[in-house]
Formats: structure tokens, sequence, C-alpha cells
């Protein structure tokens, strides 16, 4: 018995549940949510729709964070993908599958947590399902409206490379918490920033809304800036050049100083931490809130992303978190 990757298995359901174009639909499978229009509407806004799952053992651990942290970083994490349309969040679900160690209090605190990351976003919570199971699980259907989604398909040769929000820091606090649990430099002003990042992550919302009629692609950079930078490439059919010391500045002090506690390359946590929920974006001008990290260029052969770095230039690796690797 084998298995297959993440984005294989994404594309062959993909492929089953192929329809053609069924009326109202814009965007399907495939890109950070599907746009659905408005049907009757006087205006020509879609509905963007995305959901997103986060499974104890696999997302997070009840050692590793707060039970309201699970609630917050859950509820963002679906939230990012609006953020990487362009979209305006304004409605969300949840649907929670209770492990038979979550008592009241537990179920309470994550609920706290939920409600605040819906109320700093502007989606409350509407409704929802519970259930009994053998682990936690926690999933988030969210609904936002976007006048002119941002897909990952349009990008351009010429264009800039741009990201909003650093990259790293997620990945660091996420090995802290692995490696080095019980270290008194687990309470380092070094390691707070990290340690946040991974544990209080936030949706980009405003910038996100400053894509639309801007931006010609954009993609939430959620399983490393490596992983979904290809994905933005392959979409539009280009090659992206990263520069290493715009992406380690991204970062920050913060980046370098966390990294020297966890261990590891700054540089390896930029490109393959994960769960930043940064934005990437291919514009042809500046963007608000944003700061240029490459350019874009035609691609005729080899490594659809490659990065500028003081020895040369290198190609950068398709790799990232894959749930199925």
């Amino acid at each position: 018995m084998s298995s297959s990757s993440e984005l294989a298995r994404v594309a062959a359901l993909r492929a089953r549940f192929a329809t053609g174009s069924p009326r109202g639909v814009r965007v399907g499978i495939g890109d950070d949510a599907a746009v659905l229009e408005m049907l009757g509407a006087s205006d020509a806004s879609a509905l963007v729709w995305t959901i997103d799952a986060q499974v104890d053992g696999t997302h997070f651990r009840t050692d590793w964070a707060s039970w309201e942290d699970i609630g917050w970083r859950s509820f963002m994490a679906a939230a990012s993908d609006l953020a990487a349309m362009g979209a305006s969040p304004a409605f969300a679900l949840s649907a929670l599958v209770l492990a038979p160690s979550v008592d009241d209090e537990a179920l309470g605190a994550l609920a706290r947590g939920q409600a605040a990351a819906a109320a700093e976003v502007g989606a409350p919570v509407v409704g929802g399902n519970l259930a009994r199971g053998t682990e936690t699980s926690i999933t988030t259907t969210l609904l936002g409206r976007a006048a002119a989604p941002v897909l990952r398909t349009g990008a351009r040769p010429g264009d800039g490379l741009w990201l909003a929000g650093p990259v790293g820091l997620a990945g660091v606090g996420l090995a802290l918490l692995a490696e080095h649990m019980q270290s008194a430099r687990m309470q380092d002003a070094d390691t707070s920033e990290c340690l946040l990042a991974w544990r209080r992550p936030v949706a980009r919302i405003a910038e996100g809304r400053a894509l639309a009629g801007v931006a010609h692609a954009a993609i939430d950079v959620s399983d490393g800036l490596a992983h979904d930078a290809w994905q933005l490439a392959e979409a539009s059919g280009v090659r992206l050049v990263l520069d290493l010391a715009s992406v380690l500045a991204a970062g920050g002090e913060a980046l370098v100083a966390g990294a020297a506690v966890a261990g590891g390359d700054p540089a390896e946590h930029a490109l393959y931490g994960g769960e930043d929920y940064a934005l990437l974006a291919a514009s042809p001008c500046e963007l608000p809130g944003f700061v240029q990290i490459g350019v874009v260029e035609a691609h005729e052969k080899g490594a659809r992303v490659l990065m500028k770095t003081a020895r040369g230039t290198v190609d950068v690796e398709p790799r990232g978190f894959d749930h199925f690797a």
C-alpha cells in the first residue's frame, strides 16, 4: 500500500469532483478558497468560501499551547485563506470533534479563543456542529466577500514579488516547543516573539484587501515560503526569484535570535518553516503593508523558484509541510 503526496491527492480529488463549469462557480478546487457568484446580486461581488481543519497531534498539542491559543490559531488559519484572495470575512461556522479528555473548562477556553479571533477579523461564528471522537479536531468554515478576488494564476514577468508579514518565526517557535520545551531559554526575549508567532498567528486581512485591483496574483504562506512560492509559480506559469537578504530582513532580528536558540539556519526556517500565514503577492507596483522580496520572470525550463544569495543564485526546493510526506 502506498500513499502519494498531499498535492497529488488534492489533484486526484479535484479530478474526481470536476463538474465542468457549474453555474455560479468562478473558481473551484485549486486556489486558497472557492469563489462563487452572488446570483441575483446587482453588482459583480463574489462570495469567497474556505474551510480549514486543525487536528490534535498534527496541528497542535495541548502541552505546547493553551486551549484559548488553539481556538485562536485554528480560526486565523482559515481566515488567512480569505486574506490571500483579497476578501473581507463575513461569517463563520465551527465544527468541533472533542476527545473525552476535553472537559467543559477546556471547551470554554477553546471557544473564547475562537470568539476573540472572529471578533478580530470581523466574522462572527453563526453555527456549526459538535461531536465526540477519539481525537480533537477543529474545522472552521469562513465565508467572505470580494469585488475582485485575487487568484494564484495571474503573476506576470516583470512583476515584483511582495511579502506581507515575516516568515520563519512560527517555524522557529515550533522547533523551540518540540526540542527545547524544558529549557530556561524558552523564557528569553529572543524566543518570545517566535513562540507567539506559532501560538497566536494573525490573518493579514487589511493587507489582503490592498491586493484587490492591484496585485496580479497572491497566495497564503501556510506550508512554507518555498512550497507556496512554487505553487504560485506553477499556477501562473512563471519563475520567481527571491532575494535572500530581503527574506531574512522580513523576519527581522527575532528570526535570527530565535533560530540561534532553536538551532538551524534562519534561511531554512524562513523558507521551509510553515504556519506563518503571511501573504505572497505578484504586483507591478508597491503594495501597502508589503515589502519586496524578489521578482517574477518568464519560465522556460528548470526550477520554478530561485534564490539570490551572496554566493550566487541557487534553486529553491519545492518542499514544505505535507500531511502525507
